[in-house]
């Protein structure tokens, strides 16, 4: 199971993003191509995924990486919530 669609609707919601959001593919890009998405926005996206999934961001996983396209966060995401499991 992928975070895809809930991810998508984290940045439609927290970002204001609409109807926008629903055309976002995995390649979709991030950080550098929407404008709404500053340094602020992005502590509200993690807080918002946080709250969402009960997965904890630490410090050295907040980086160009994740935010880099929507499937970079989404496979981040993922990851976080397979290790919670084990």
């Amino acid at each position: 199971m992928t975070a895809l669609n809930g991810i998508k609707k984290i940045l439609a919601d927290v970002l204001g993003l609409g109807e926008r959001a629903t055309q976002f593919t995995e390649n979709s890009y991030l950080l550098g191509s929407l404008a709404e998405l500053d340094s602020i926005s992005v502590v509200s996206v993690i807080v918002a995924i946080e709250d969402r999934y009960g997965i904890k961001f630490d410090d050295n996983d907040i980086n160009a990486s994740v935010f880099a396209t929507v499937g970079s966060l989404t496979n981040f995401v993922d990851q976080q919530l397979l290790q919670s499991k084990a």
